[in-house]
C-alpha cells in the first residue's frame, strides 16, 4: 500500500479532497440473520475479472461479474493504477478475494452458503460514480438470495 506522503501532488489532492458520503438520521442496519444461515457474496475494489473478460479501463465505473465456483487461477487483475503493489494477489487471491475463505467458512457451517455470483469493480473510480453498477449488483445479489455481502476494499 501506498503512503499518502508518497502518492503524487496531483493524486494526493484528490484523495484528500475526495466525498465520502456519510448516512442520514434513518437507521440503514436490520437486525442480522445468525451467521450459519447467512448467503454471503463478496464486492471487491480490486479490479478482478476473468481471463478473456474485458479488462478495466481507467475510471471505469463498471463491475465485473466473478462465479462463485471459479477457479482462482482463472481471475486476473487489471487494476489500472501505478500506486497500487499487486505482491499480495500475486501470491494469494484471497488478499483481495477471499472466495477459498468463503468455502472453507461453508463447508465448516460458519456460514450458511456462498453466493452464485460475487462482483468487482474498479478502485480507481469515485464511489458517486458507482451507483448504477451497486444498483445492478444489488439486484443481482437479491435474486440470488444473498443476505449478507463482504466488503473488500484495497
Amino acid at each position: 500500500m501506498a503512503r499518502l506522503e508518497s502518492v503524487p501532488l496531483s493524486e494526493r489532492k484528490m484523495m484528500i479532497e475526495l466525498d465520502c458520503s456519510g448516512f442520514d438520521n434513518r437507521n440503514p442496519f436490520v437486525p442480522p440473520k445468525p451467521l450459519n444461515q447467512r448467503r454471503v457474496a463478496i464486492v471487491s475494489t480490486a479490479a478482478l475479472n476473468l481471463r478473456g473478460d474485458a479488462v478495466y479501463q481507467r475510471d471505469a465505473t463498471d463491475f465485473r461479474i466473478i462465479p462463485g465456483e471459479v477457479d482462482p487461477a482463472d481471475v486476473v487483475m487489471s487494476h489500472v493504477s501505478v500506486n497500487f503493489d499487486r505482491t499480495g494477489f500475486q501470491q494469494d487471491l484471497n488478499v483481495c478475494f477471499p472466495i477459498e475463505r468463503l468455502r472453507e467458512l461453508s463447508h465448516d457451517g460458519v456460514i450458511g452458503s456462498v453466493a452464485n455470483f460475487h462482483f468487482t469493480v474498479s478502485g480507481a473510480a469515485h464511489p458517486s460514480d458507482l451507483e448504477p453498477s451497486a444498483r445492478a449488483m444489488a439486484q443481482t445479489m437479491k435474486a440470488d438470495g444473498v443476505d449478507t455481502v463482504l466488503l473488500v476494499p484495497i
